[in-house]
């Protein structure tokens, strides 16, 4: 007679617990392995992940070349660039070192250029639900008119030289609801520039004036020099609207006359600057 056959037996609750609780400690190796791995991961982070983010966010027109260090402790060579498809650079003198600190509403940051920062730059980001908020130390660098000429054009005609002294005093920037405001003030003189445009060396002491508010003023002005600047204007939404001229102080026409045909629009003695 044949044997039925018999269905297979599903393992009792003893057996299934025992069967999970061999699992179990690998199981939870793997999540303390995963727990542990994560921060290293956030502390470590190689100093390239931010030169990549800086890399994106500015159109590949600011550069951390040769980065080192970590993320939150690191260096590299700051290069301006004219973009993506453009050859024109230019690269600081020395290496920018950054320190970065997250805090309970953002992130702290100094930046340190031997070159150009005689004291660190402190800067504080806060992130809100729907708003972002940028605080500037009060704080003055000085840094190379020459690299503007990486930016390319009009900066590579121009090719500038001299020294850019810059000051902030109470500088806020928050963007909220896809809008930026601007507190505060920056000032930025050009001293002593010169262009390989001109035989005349140095050309003139300049300075920009930014002033936050609901629209953002600009005024230019000349410090001295014989090549006469002044202008104004105002930031209307992300664009930048202004007037000025630049005239050739007497004497010197000659030795201007060719930079004064390409920074503006000729009229007599007078070469007009018209933006946006």
């Amino acid at each position: 007679m044949t044997a039925m056959p018999t269905a297979p037996r599903r393992p009792g609750p003893a057996t299934r617990w025992a069967s999970r609780a061999g699992r179990a400690p690998w199981g939870w190796a793997l999540a303390g392995v995963l727990a542990g791995a994560l921060p290293a991961v956030a502390v470590f982070a190689p100093a390239r992940w931010l030169a990549a983010a800086v890399a994106q966010a500015s159109g590949q027109q600011v550069l951390l070349a040769e980065p080192s260090g970590t993320l939150w402790s690191g260096s590299a060579r700051p290069v301006l660039t004219g973009g993506p498809a453009s050859q024109d650079r230019a690269a600081l003198p020395s290496r920018l070192h950054w320190r970065l600190r997250p805090a309970w509403d953002g992130l702290r940051a100094e930046l340190h250029a031997p070159c150009c920062t005689p004291a660190p730059l402190r800067l504080q980001l806060h992130a809100g639900l729907r708003s972002l908020r940028l605080d500037v130390a009060d704080g003055q660098s000085q840094w190379p008119a020459a690299m503007l000429a990486g930016l390319g054009t009009p900066w590579n005609t121009l090719q500038p030289q001299g020294r850019l002294l810059l000051q902030t005093q109470g500088l806020q920037a928050q963007w909220a609801a896809g809008r930026l405001v601007l507190a505060g003030s920056v000032q930025l003189d050009a001293l002593a520039l010169s262009s390989r445009l001109s035989t005349l060396r140095p050309m003139g002491s300049y300075r920009i004036t930014l002033q936050g508010g609901e629209a953002v003023a600009l005024q230019l002005q000349t410090l001295q020099g014989a090549l006469q600047l002044s202008g104004s204007g105002q930031w209307v939404g992300r664009r930048l609207r202004f007037t000025g001229e630049a005239v050739a102080a007497p004497g010197r026409e000659g030795a201007l006359s060719n930079l004064l045909n390409i920074i503006g629009r000729r009229n007599g003695a007078r070469s007009l600057i018209t933006l946006g």
